[in-house]
């Protein structure tokens, strides 16, 4: 069974969430046996969850609608109303997910720079709370590898076992937001299990890099979980005959995910095409994993709406970043083609002074 004709624009660099589901998925979810998941007796969903917690090397997963979600629940299993959560500044728990850390929680969260993907040891524990009756009790810390928004840098083992040490020896929890934590292993070379070891939570999304229409995993515990099961409860995340969206996950994992070094050579490739042209700034050396930064002459807002308008008039889609830098993600639908029609347009737009 083919997938079917695809509407979206010819080159689609938004984000690796556009991936179409491939054809063995389209097989996987029309065979896939269900049940019900909130009963908990979908098969699917089981397999697919024992195979997430083997991959990370936790005792437990549960599936769940989206990485938001799965963040959320992370956050809630580890911060009270009137904790603090240490986060960073430009991470997808602060930026993206809706203020969920206060609104749901109760929590306050104190925002911390990582302009290398990842604050220093010594920032963090900075940044923890001396036992004082004017401070929140600061309760839990979250990391993201990759950093989305410092263009897909990866979290090296050591400096993520350094901080997991420091949390250890200060009573805090850690949560690793790992949406794109597949895409780190195959930067390192390393098992996933390597770069979630010292966490208490895990997030996965299968929707990003592995290509399934939906779908991420929350890991830690299995006492964690059985609270997690409670709190997706709450959050609305309790969903039926779901094996058919965990049959693309089970295809994902089970297929393994070495064609990410694809995207990630191509997103390099993009990136050093891109360097090259006048009056365009992106720095390949920081292309690590599948995520290209774009930023222009000047710092008019204006200009960034502008290329992103006469960009997707030329067929490229990208991401207009808050009128400050263009993005581009590589993923399994885009090939090489793709990278030199991106580059092709862009020159063109420097060209014409855009």
């Amino acid at each position: 069974m083919s997938s079917p004709k695809s509407t979206v624009p010819m080159h689609d660099f938004r984000s690796d969430t556009v991936t179409r589901p491939t054809a063995e998925m389209y097989d996987a979810m029309r065979e896939a046996p269900l049940g019900d998941d909130v009963f908990r007796d979908d098969p699917t969903v089981l397999a697919l969850e024992a195979e997430t917690a083997k991959l990370l090397g936790t005792e437990a997963a549960l599936f769940v609608p989206t990485g938001t979600m799965a963040n959320a629940i992370g956050v809630g299993l580890s911060a009270r109303p009137g904790n603090e959560v240490i986060l960073l500044e430009d991470g997808h728990t602060y930026l993206f997910e809706a203020g969920g850390v206060s609104r749901l929680w109760g929590a306050h969260p104190r925002p911390l720079a990582a302009p290398e993907g990842c604050p220093t040891p010594a920032a963090v524990e900075a940044a923890v709370r001396r036992d004082d009756p004017h401070f929140p009790r600061t309760s839990l810390v979250c990391l993201e590898n990759t950093h989305n928004m410092q263009g897909g840098k990866v979290i090296a083992p050591a400096r993520f076992a350094e901080i997991s040490a420091m949390c250890r020896r200060h009573g805090l929890r850690l949560h690793l937001d790992g949406a794109r934590l597949l895409n780190a292993a195959v930067a390192l070379g390393l098992p996933a299990a390597d770069l979630t070891r010292g966490a208490d939570t895990v997030s996965l999304c299968f929707s990003k890099g592995l290509g399934c229409p939906a779908g991420s995993a929350i890991a830690g515990t299995a006492r964690d979980m059985q609270e997690a099961l409670r709190l997706r409860k709450l959050l609305g995340g309790g969903m039926r005959q779901a094996g058919i969206l965990a049959a693309c996950g089970l295809v994902a994992l089970q297929n393994g995910f070495a064609h990410l070094a694809d995207d990630h050579r191509r997103a390099r490739a993009l990136a050093e095409g891109l360097a090259a042209l006048p009056g365009v700034t992106v720095t390949p050396k920081r292309v690590e994993t599948n995520i290209v930064f774009v930023e222009v002459r000047g710092s008019d807002p204006a200009r960034y709406r502008q290329l992103d308008e006469a960009l997707r008039a030329r067929g490229v889609w990208a991401v207009n970043i808050m009128d400050r830098r263009i993005r581009f993600v590589t993923h399994r639908d885009i090939g090489d083609g793709a990278i030199e029609a991106a580059i092709d347009a862009v020159a063109k737009l420097a060209r014409e002074g855009i």
